[in-house]
C-alpha cells in the first residue's frame, strides 16, 4: 500500500518537511507490513499557480505539469496531508496542489497533520472541507501538533509522547480505511 505524505509548505525554514520525515520513519518503525510511505514535497514539485484552460474536474489537463501531478497522485492508495496554519487557514501551496487536478483524489483515504496557531486545527478543518469536495475519504485521522515552535529547533522533528500516540492512532484509522 502506497501512502503519500504531502508536505504542504514551501517556505524557507519550514517545519513540515521535518514532520514528514518523522512520519515516514515512524511508519517504517511501527512495522506495518506492506505499507510504503513516500514523501511528496510540494517545494520540489514547484507547481505553478493553476491557470489551466479547463476546470480540473473535467479531467482535461492541458499543462504538462498538471498531467504529471495527476499521474503521481493516481498512484497513491492513501494520503497524509501536513500543513502549517496560516492566518486561520492552510498553506496556499497546498490549496493550489489540491485544486490542480480532480478525479485522481477521489476515493483515497486521507489523514491530516497540522501545527501552528490553535495547533493547526483551523487549517485541518479547511483542508478537510476541500478534500471532501474532491472525493477524498475522511478517515477522521487527525494529529494536531502542540507547541511545535517552542520545542522544535533541531534539524529533525522532536515528537513528544502525545505526538507519538496521536500519530499511531491516526495511522491505524487511515490504514483501516485504505485496506
Amino acid at each position: 500500500m502506497q501512502i503519500y505524505i504531502i508536505v504542504g509548505s514551501v517556505r524557507e525554514g519550514r517545519i513540515a518537511i521535518k514532520v514528514a520525515r518523522w512520519v515516514s520513519s515512524a511508519i517504517a518503525g511501527y512495522g506495518y507490513a506492506g505499507i510504503q510511505p513516500e514523501i511528496v514535497d510540494l517545494k520540489e514539485w514547484n507547481l505553478p499557480f493553476f491557470a489551466g484552460a479547463h476546470p480540473p474536474a473535467t479531467g482535461i489537463y492541458d499543462q504538462p505539469k498538471q498531467q504529471q501531478w495527476a499521474d503521481k497522485i493516481a498512484q497513491a492508495d492513501a494520503i497524509i496531508f501536513i500543513s502549517p496554519e496560516y492566518n486561520h487557514g492552510y498553506s496556499p501551496a497546498l490549496k493550489n496542489a489540491l485544486d490542480y487536478i480532480g478525479k485522481e483524489w477521489a476515493g483515497k483515504p486521507a489523514a491530516y497533520i497540522g501545527y501552528g496557531a490553535t495547533n493547526g486545527s483551523r487549517s485541518i478543518d479547511q483542508i478537510r472541507q476541500v478534500a471532501t469536495q474532491l472525493g477524498l475519504v475522511d478517515s477522521n485521522a487527525v494529529l494536531e501538533i502542540r507547541d511545535i515552535f517552542s520545542r522544535n529547533s533541531a534539524e529533525q522533528f522532536e515528537p513528544n509522547s502525545f505526538d507519538e500516540k496521536g500519530l499511531q492512532a491516526a495511522l491505524k484509522k487511515l490504514i483501516k480505511y485504505a485496506r
